[in-house]
């Protein structure tokens, strides 16, 4: 008796910190003290819930056994039973109409998704082409003021050294045209 005594003795648990009521006061806090909660522990798994699943009707049945409507010949507790089987079907048949009616508002969607996209890709192409066309006429301009200057300060050094030159007899004799051969 005396070992089972001791094996059924528990060693005491950790006290634990008492806890202040806090009354969160917007959704802020109340997320806020969610997740102080949840980091006081980072090692504890976080339960993440699953998706809830759409709700679809069970589909028909592959047999229906008592095939009672409300007409004659039908007992008092069958009509239950048929007002139930009608219920279910309608309620199944607008789960089919509503689906039909989603599927084809997301086909829509998607073509004016498509559409849309379409056009911004057209803009896009467009003002990439003026864009395009605006940096080579700057481009073009650029070029064109380098050359005029290029040619501006050649003909100026020429000019100059010409007259440098033609001041000078001997220059003159160095200038003369030579006969080609």
């Amino acid at each position: 008796m005396a070992s089972s005594a001791a094996s059924s003795v528990r060693p005491p648990r950790p006290k634990k910190e008492p806890q202040t009521l806090v009354i969160p006061k917007n959704a802020a806090e109340e997320q806020k003290l969610k997740l102080e909660r949840l980091m006081k522990n980072p090692d504890k798994a976080v339960p993440i819930p699953e998706k809830m699943s759409e709700w679809a009707p069970r589909p028909p049945p592959e047999f229906v056994r008592d095939v009672m409507g409300s007409s004659a010949g039908a007992g008092s507790g069958e009509f239950h039973v048929y007002r139930h089987l009608r219920r279910r079907e309608y309620q199944r048949q607008d789960y089919m109409d509503a689906m039909a009616e989603k599927q084809k508002l997301d086909a829509e969607f998607q073509k004016r998704l498509e559409k849309n996209k379409i056009a911004a890709e057209e803009q896009t192409a467009k003002r990439r082409k003026k864009r395009q066309k605006l940096k080579e006429k700057k481009l073009l301009a650029k070029k064109m003021k380098l050359e005029q200057k290029k040619q501006e300060g050649w003909s100026a050094a020429v000019q100059s050294w010409l007259t440098a030159a033609s001041n000078s007899w001997w220059a003159q004799a160095i200038l003369l045209p030579q006969p080609l051969e």
